[in-house]
């Protein structure tokens, strides 16, 4: 029997495998439908500079634009950001930025903020921030561009230029909060809300 209760399956405004994975292992009914925005542009309009803010407001604005268009659907957006003291890192778009940040974050910790908002219609119902801290190990540029051949073009999937359920475990001496959070969705918020709100038995 399903827990799930709702008529319709969650949304969820991603093209991430890892967080449909997520929602679909813990049994909740899932279609995935990308959320056509940009995100830099987005950033920019609202002047943010704290990791977390900004996190919320592109999983808020994720969910918003595919919320749109599928009338008292609920629709989830997640985000993440990552933060080492006041710098913030975007996902690298070439291995050259991927080597270089990657050594920037060596011997470091860094914060990684994820959110998630759930939208119906024109109505933000939910919204959460989890804060996760890693530390990475030293490594030598060897090691690091070792690394970037073994991962190949998984570095560009996820802000940290690493996937850490993968070969970017291999980077890290130390972690600090849920493991949801460091996949980028706060898992565990969410289905609480989902049994409040009834379309999950409790």
């Amino acid at each position: 029997m399903s827990l799930w209760r709702a008529a319709m399956p969650l949304v969820l405004a991603s093209k991430s495998e890892v967080r449909r994975t997520l929602l679909e292992a813990a049994g909740l009914p899932v279609e995935a439908v990308a959320a056509e925005i940009d995100e830099r542009a987005i950033e920019a309009r609202a002047g943010l500079d704290d990791p977390g803010p900004v996190a919320a407001l592109l999983a808020r604005e994720k969910a918003r634009a595919v919320a749109a268009g599928l009338a008292d659907r609920l629709v989830v957006g997640a985000d993440q950001t990552l933060a080492l003291d006041r710098r913030r890192f975007s996902k690298p778009t070439s291995r050259t930025a991927a080597r270089d940040q990657l050594l920037a974050l060596a011997g470091r910790t860094h914060e990684l903020h994820s959110a998630v908002a759930v939208v119906s219609g024109d109505a933000i119902r939910f919204e959460h921030i989890a804060v996760a801290r890693l530390t990475m190990r030293r490594c030598s540029e060897a090691f690091v561009d070792r690394y970037l051949d073994a991962a190949g073009a998984a570095v560009f999937a996820s802000v940290g230029g690493y996937q850490l359920e993968r070969i970017g475990v291999q980077l890290f001496e130390r972690i600090e909060g849920d493991h949801f959070t460091v996949l980028g969705l706060p898992l565990l918020p969410l289905l609480a809300f989902l049994r409040r709100e009834g379309s999950l038995a409790t």
